[in-house]
């Protein structure tokens, strides 16, 4: 039997893998192997975070290879070099792999694609991550989508139903000519993925990384929170989203498993509006991709560009600021609650990211690139497409993007979201004592802050009525100048 090699990246699972599926039907006997080279990642090599996910995964997808008779073939090199070499080694015909969408990503699979194909070897890539792909979508005028409701309309009629692929019960051991050191646990844990000390512990309480923790997720997402999704979504003192972004973004489960699970699950007539919300919030993931594939450059520059010349405040000024902001003591309640939750579980409520990233931009009036830098680094689902959208609509800057002048008061935001105040009770244990009343905003209730949370700072890191309107101007003076 002719070998293949399925070459893995954020395609960490078995099931309804197209590159794996492809080599299986052309009569392959598929060789895993994952090719350890974050310098071709660019600018964007994985964060710290993400590398901590990285390594568990790998195990993660190791062990399932390991109950289906295979093993993961292990490398650090270039990837063209990585590949070429062991498919001379091995004797394979052809190298099948799922695609990726980051600009680095790309021009990397285009240069490994030409390498082996020179080489007299079959290369072809396959859509592994995605409802529909960035070029699929396109306006009548044949240009990208700026607008996600438009976008949106127009994917939804274009998604396909694939068929769930389950693969086979064994599949194909490793040839002799790999050897020992380079698969397995051993060869994995030799690429140092995790982080020295074990600041990352609190990821695992929440999070079981690889395929099974993902379908476990999906589970329990379709009992519990999925039928009152639209309802339940802002509030982020309950387990009312499904929290899969880091595993899509591994690859380790499909969206269209996700979607075809929430569509099979018989969910009651009433409820299908709060499932069809959250299949909507994939769209946005799918719209992030869209833009990034089209506008390469916004990963780090402005999409709008009358942004270039706004009025930001000055980094190394304001240097105390970010690190306060970065570290969770800014003194707003619920914006250091969600950055000590970012720190200790790698993750964050997606209401309470929207809050954290409109205090930079808005009243801290720093840029949206250290706080997109930050959550590259601390996020285990820092997804550069997602990363990117997020942080651009919050600061006004990008496509579809808030208002400018759309400022979130983080003092109403916490009392309309965390309405008994257990979100930022658990994660600023300083202000556990403090009535309601105060929590909120403890610098309006001094003497219950310096009798109850006495820790607590007396005034925030910047007045929020003042940076509003300091914000407001600077807009003002941007829209005024064009």
């Amino acid at each position: 039997m002719s070998h293949a090699l399925v070459w893995i990246r954020r395609d960490l699972r078995l099931a309804d893998n197209p590159a794996l599926r492809a080599a299986l039907e052309a009569g392959h006997a598929p060789i895993f192997v994952y090719v350890h080279a974050p310098q071709e990642e660019g600018d964007w090599s994985p964060g710290a975070a993400s590398r901590a996910w990285l390594g568990r995964s790998l195990l993660a997808f190791e062990s399932r290879l390991v109950e289906h008779g295979a093993s993961l073939v292990v490398l650090e090199a270039a990837s063209d070099d990585a590949l070429a070499s062991l498919a001379a080694r091995v004797g394979a015909v052809a190298v099948y792999w799922n695609r990726c969408y980051e600009p680095a990503s790309i021009a990397r699979d285009k240069q490994v694609k030409m390498r082996l194909r020179d080489e007299g070897l079959e290369a072809r890539s396959f859509n592994g991550a995605l409802l529909v792909e960035p070029w699929q979508v396109h306006t009548g005028e044949g240009g990208p989508y700026r607008v996600f409701t438009p976008f949106w309309r127009k994917a939804s009629g274009l998604l396909a139903d694939p068929a769930r692929w389950t693969p086979p019960a064994r599949l194909p051991a490793l040839p002799d000519a790999i050897s020992g050191h380079e698969h397995g646990p051993r060869a994995i844990e030799a690429l140092g993925l995790g982080p020295r000390l074990d600041w990352d512990a609190g990821f695992w309480k929440r999070f079981e990384p690889g395929e099974a923790g993902a379908v476990e997720l999906l589970d329990a997402f379709i009992e519990g929170a999925a039928g009152s999704y639209l309802e339940q979504r802002n509030l982020p003192d309950r387990a009312g989203t499904s929290r899969l972004s880091p595993h899509l973004h591994f690859g380790e489960i499909a969206p269209w498993r996700i979607v075809d699970a929430l569509r099979r699950a018989g969910f009651p007539k009433g409820a299908q509006p709060q499932v069809d919300g959250y299949i909507r919030e994939l769209g946005w993931r799918e719209f992030s991709h869209h833009l990034l594939f089209h506008y390469p450059d916004t990963a780090t520059g402005n999409l709008n560009p009358r942004f270039n010349d706004f009025d930001w405040s000055d980094a190394k000024e304001h240097a105390a600021a970010l690190e306060a902001w970065q570290q969770g003591r800014t003194g707003v309640p619920i914006v250091d609650a969600g950055m000590r939750e970012l720190w200790q579980t790698g993750w964050m409520h997606n209401r309470v990211r929207m809050i954290v990233a409109s205090f930079l931009t808005k009243n801290l009036r720093l840029r949206w690139q250290h706080g997109a830098r930050w959550f590259w680094d601390t996020l285990v689902d820092a997804d550069l497409a997602n990363n990117t959208q997020g942080w651009q609509w919050t600061a006004g800057t990008g496509a579809d993007a808030a208002p400018y002048f759309r400022i979130f008061n983080p003092v109403t935001q916490a009392a309309r979201f965390d309405t008994r105040g257990t979100y930022i009770r658990r994660w600023c244990p300083e202000l556990a004592d403090l009535p309601d009343k105060a929590l909120y905003a403890p610098w309006e209730h001094e003497d219950e802050r310096k009798l109850r949370a006495p820790s607590w700072p007396a005034q925030p890191v910047v007045d929020l009525k003042a940076s509003r309107e300091k914000a407001l101007a600077a807009y003002q003076r941007t829209t005024a100048s064009r």
